[in-house]
C-alpha cells in the first residue's frame, strides 16, 4: 500500500501545520464538535482541487505554473498572473516560514521544556535543511509518510482519550449549523486547508513518481488517501479541543497543558509529538514549494540539486529561522503575503478550471460536465475566502 502512496502525502503534510492546528483547536475549543462539517467540506475541497492540479501534472509532465504561463497567450496578463504566483508563493512562504518554525517549536516545549527555546529554531531548521539538501524526492516521501503517520497516531489518539460524545461528532460532521460568532472561524478552518501552493507543489511532485496517464487511477487513489488522512487529523484536533472547556485555550501548546490534569502526560505528550510532526513538515514543505514556483515562472528547467533551485529554499527557509530567533515579525511583509495569497487563491482556482476543460492540454482526460459541477460550487467558495483575506488585511472585515 506505502508503494501507492506519492506526493499526496506531503499535500497531506503541507496543511497539517500550525495555522490548521490551531484554526481547528480554536474551533473545537470555542464551539465543539458544531463545525466538524466544515472541516469535512474543506477536505472534499481539497480532494477535487488537489485532483486537477493533479492531473495536470500526470498528463503534461510540466509544473502547474509552467502550464498556466504556456496557456497564457495575453503577454500583459501572462505578466500580471506570474507576479502574483511569484509573489504570493515565495515572498508568501518566506514570510510564514517563521510561523511553520515556530510550531515544531512549541511541540519541543511540550516534549522537552522553554530552557531551550531559543536554539530550537536552529534544530529545527538544521532538520529541514539536511532532508532537503541531501534528500531525493524517494527519501523526502517516506519521511513524510513517516511524520503523517505519526501526527496521525499523536492526534487520534488523543482524541480517542478524550471520550468523545458519538452522537454529537456524527450530529457535527453531517449536520451543518453556524453558530454564533462562528462565521470566521468556519472560514479559517476552510483557509488553512485550501491552500493555493499546494496545488503548484503537487503537480511538480507528480512527475517525480507518476509519467504516464495509465497511473491517472493510483494518482486519484493516492490524494484522495493521503489528503482524506490529513483531514482526519484535522478532525481529530478539533474532537480533542473540544474537550476543554475554556476560552483561555488559543493554540496547540494551550491545548496540550489543557489535557495535561484531565487525561494524564499522555495526551500531552501525544500532542507535543503531533505539533512537532506538523511543524516540521510545513517548514520542510514550504521553501521545497517556492522552489518549484520560481523553477516554473522563470523557466529554469532546474532539477532539485540545481543550485537555483536549491538557493530559493535556502532563502526561505533561513529567514524562518532568522525571524524566529531573534523575534523579527515582518508585518509589512505578512500582510502583503496574505494579499497576495487572497488574489491568487481564485485567480488560480478559476485557471485551473480553464485548463482541466482545454482539450489542447489535457486531451481526453479533461474535465467531465460532472467533474466541473462540484468544481464550480469550490470556486465560489475560494472567490469569497480570497476576498475575506484581502479584506480583513485592510480591516474592512
Amino acid at each position: 500500500m506505502f508503494k501507492k502512496i506519492g506526493p499526496g502525502v506531503l499535500v497531506a503534510a503541507a496543511f497539517i501545520g500550525p495555522g490548521t492546528i490551531t484554526a481547528c483547536t480554536i474551533a473545537g475549543v470555542g464551539f465543539g464538535y458544531a463545525l466538524l462539517w466544515a472541516m469535512l467540506l474543506s477536505i472534499v475541497a481539497t480532494i477535487i482541487l488537489q485532483e486537477m492540479s493533479a492531473r495536470v501534472g500526470v498528463i503534461t509532465q510540466k509544473g502547474l505554473a509552467q502550464v498556466i504561463k504556456e496557456q497564457l497567450r495575453i503577454s500583459w496578463l501572462r505578466f500580471l498572473v506570474m507576479g502574483i504566483i511569484l509573489s504570493a508563493i515565495v515572498i508568501g512562504n518566506t514570510a510564514y516560514e517563521a510561523g511553520n518554525i515556530s510550531g515544531a517549536t512549541l511541540g519541543l516545549q511540550v516534549l522537552f521544556s522553554s530552557k531551550y527555546a531559543t536554539l530550537y529554531p536552529w534544530v529545527i531548521g538544521g532538520i529541514a535543511f539536511i532532508l532537503l539538501y541531501l534528500g531525493s524526492y524517494k527519501t523526502l516521501e517516506k519521511v513524510f509518510i513517516t511524520l503523517v503517520l505519526i501526527m496521525s497516531v499523536s492526534f487520534v489518539l488523543t482524541a480517542i482519550l478524550t471520550k468523545p460524545d458519538i452522537k454529537e461528532m456524527l450530529t457535527g460532521l453531517f449536520i451543518p449549523a453556524i453558530p454564533n460568532g462562528s462565521l470566521f472561524n468556519i472560514i479559517a478552518l476552510v483557509g488553512t486547508t485550501v491552500v493555493p501552493y499546494n496545488l503548484f507543489l503537487h503537480a511538480s511532485l507528480i512527475k517525480e513518481k507518476w509519467n504516464s496517464s495509465d497511473d491517472l487511477e493510483s494518482v486519484r487513489r493516492d490524494t484522495f488517501l493521503s489528503i482524506g488522512l490529513g483531514g482526519l487529523i484535522s478532525l481529530a484536533i478539533i474532537i480533542s479541543a473540544a474537550a476543554i472547556n475554556s476560552t483561555e485555550v488559543k493554540d496547540a501548546l494551550d491545548l496540550a497543558k489543557g489535557l495535561e490534569p484531565l487525561y494524564g502526560q499522555s495526551a500531552k505528550y501525544l500532542m507535543g509529538i503531533g505539533l512537532f510532526a506538523a511543524g516540521i513538515t510545513s517548514a520542510i514543505t514550504a521553501p521545497l514549494a517556492a522552489a518549484y514556483v520560481a523553477n516554473s515562472c522563470f523557466g529554469w528547467n532546474a532539477t532539485v540539486t540545481d543550485i537555483r533551485f536549491r538557493l530559493v529554499w535556502m532563502f526561505v527557509l533561513f529567514i524562518g529561522v532568522i525571524s524566529l530567533s531573534f523575534g523579527i515579525r515582518p508585518i509589512v511583509i505578512i500582510q502583503f503575503a496574505q494579499v497576495a495569497n487572497g488574489l491568487l487563491l481564485p485567480i488560480i482556482g478559476l485557471i485551473l478550471i480553464w485548463i482541466v476543460n482545454k482539450k489542447a492540454v489535457l486531451g481526453e482526460f479533461k474535465n467531465t460536465f460532472w467533474q466541473n459541477i462540484p468544481a464550480l460550487f469550490i470556486i465560489i467558495l475560494v472567490i469569497l475566502l480570497g476576498a475575506k483575506s484581502v479584506l480583513s488585511v485592510f480591516g474592512i472585515i
